[in-house]
């Protein structure tokens, strides 16, 4: 804990150290709009700018998108950007359309979250899973990377966005922890989850993902597929389906009929109203998703 803490003051310190004050803010010394493309993206940017005056914070998307797995950028949400000095994204390819939105906004200054050294991602032969922030770790260097690029573009605020960010990674660290205590000895290490979402999440508590209901979501297996997955489920000592609140259990519900197998949700906390009320919410969730799990595997 204090070796992470003292890390995290030492990036902050660097950024200082990097000559934030001596740019011209994002706003040109008015307000600072800033645009997320999703919601955990959004969660990270309302903490860090919480209480700072001038700076405003749009989602990009509706409330119930979800992951922007082959979004379609909308005439509504290229005026938003249209108003942004900067567009904070997760990267690591969620945001397909971006080199749409470069194209059209050659100014706009890109803070991509995905972008801190120490991430190490996740692939299936040559795709990166872009569900980075499904570990608590990674979603800690996001804010990390988040508040490097807000301080580049933003200095005039640097030093309230480091305090921010400071006492989120703070939470953040604590939910690690607790999380870590309550899932690291339970009896049973498999699950079977809705879609990629997880593959970090269970790296990160040292789950094995034994199966996935639907490689693309909202994608209905095939019926061979479906197979395989009754048969690894049969296989289980503990027989649990993870379904998502953002998609339809069908193929969940067939396979829990075939096996037995009792159905929980694992949130992705990819949706959410974009208000003041959600800068908790990735807390808030995961600490659910952490019962849920203690629950299914005990």
């Amino acid at each position: 804990m204090k070796k992470f803490v003292l890390a995290v003051i030492a990036v902050f310190l660097c950024c200082a150290l990097w000559g934030c004050g001596s740019q011209k803010s994002a706003g040109d010394g008015g307000d600072v709009e800033i645009v997320t493309s999703f919601y955990p993206i959004y969660i990270d940017v309302i903490n860090i700018t919480k209480g700072v005056g001038g700076v405003h914070v749009t989602n990009m998307t509706e409330p119930q998108t979800g992951c922007l797995h082959d979004y379609q950028l909308t005439t509504g949400d290229m005026k938003t950007l249209e108003k942004a000095d900067i567009f904070v994204v997760n990267g690591a390819g969620m945001e397909s359309f971006l080199d749409k939105v470069i194209s059209q906004r050659k100014n706009l200054k890109i803070v991509d979250s995905s972008k801190w050294h120490e991430l190490h991602f996740i692939k299936d032969g040559d795709e990166v899973n872009p569900h980075i922030w499904m570990s608590v770790t990674y979603s800690m260097m996001q804010v990390k990377e988040i508040v490097r690029g807000l301080c580049e573009a933003d200095p005039a605020h640097s030093d309230q966005y480091k305090k921010n960010a400071l006492e989120y990674v703070t939470r953040l660290t604590d939910l690690r922890r607790e999380m870590h205590d309550k899932l690291d000895n339970l009896p049973h290490r498999d699950i079977v989850t809705f879609h990629e979402a997880f593959p970090y999440f269970a790296a990160e508590f040292k789950l094995n993902i034994a199966a996935v209901i639907e490689r693309e979501p909202g994608t209905e297996p095939t019926p061979g597929e479906l197979r395989e997955t009754i048969e690894k489920v049969n296989g289980l000592e503990a027989k649990a389906l993870f379904t998502e609140p953002q998609y339809s259990p069908t193929a969940a519900e067939t396979i829990a009929r075939e096996t037995g197998a009792k159905i929980y949700p694992l949130d992705p906390i990819v949706t959410g109203e974009a208000n003041e009320k959600a800068a908790d919410d990735y807390i808030i969730k995961m600490k659910k998703n952490m019962e849920t799990l203690e629950e299914a595997l005990k």
